[in-house]
């Protein structure tokens, strides 16, 4: 399991990193100023891999543009980044991204909570154009987050789950123990409601004896 610092600011790296972060994850969509130039000056604070994610409003983000418009803006962070985070509506620039050398998280948010047939639904088709699949959902209850665990379980691999909101915020810190390889924290400002800061998670999953693989 990786933890994952979710950026607004580029200035929020070397904390992340001295919080204990194993990727950073800048969130075009909630930076303000140059992103190339932020881009930049994140991979030149700290010696760790770099996600690109532009998230839309219809999965929780700040992004209203077309796809085309948000591979124009990805494109343009291309050579600072390792990963890019590719949401389902716009997979048919996939090609593009690998071509670029760069690993693919494809990604579903929903406000929402599918049921399992549905959630191996997503899984099949963002592993069409994903090296790593990212599904995140809405629990309503304990029995959501029990199916939530159930999925993370009996996934293919590499898969990251996560949820939404304050209500199961707890999920957050059981999912690694069922397969979950990356979980979303903050340095600072969180960039989700119910999101852990890094420094917060690495006490978790010390007193919880999860393993990090570092």
């Amino acid at each position: 399991m990786k933890i994952v610092a979710s950026l607004t600011d580029a200035a929020q790296a070397a904390a992340a990193c001295d919080q204990g972060a194993d990727l950073l994850e800048l969130r075009l969509d909630l930076m303000e100023g140059n992103a190339v130039a932020q881009a930049a000056m994140c991979k030149k604070t700290v010696d760790l891999p770099v996600i690109a994610t532009l998230r839309s409003a219809q999965e929780g983000g700040n992004y209203f543009g077309t796809a085309d418009e948000w591979l124009d803006r990805i494109l343009t962070v291309m050579p600072f980044v390792d990963y890019v985070d590719v949401e389902l509506r716009f997979r048919k620039h996939a090609d593009v991204i690998r071509e670029q050398g760069k690993t693919i998280i494809a990604s579903y948010h929903t406000r929402e909570m599918p049921p399992l047939f549905e959630l191996f639904g997503f899984e099949r088709d963002l592993r069409t154009f994903g090296g790593i699949v990212k599904i995140v959902v809405t629990p309503r209850d304990v029995e959501d987050v029990l199916s939530l665990i159930t999925f993370t379980h009996t996934a293919q691999r590499p898969i990251c789950t996560g949820v939404m909101g304050y209500a199961s915020r707890y999920a957050r810190a059981i999912l690694p123990f069922f397969g979950s390889e990356l979980a979303y924290c903050h340095a600072g400002t969180a960039t989700a409601a119910g999101q852990y800061s890094v420094g917060e998670f690495v006490q978790l999953m010390d007193l919880l004896a999860v393993s990090r693989n570092r």
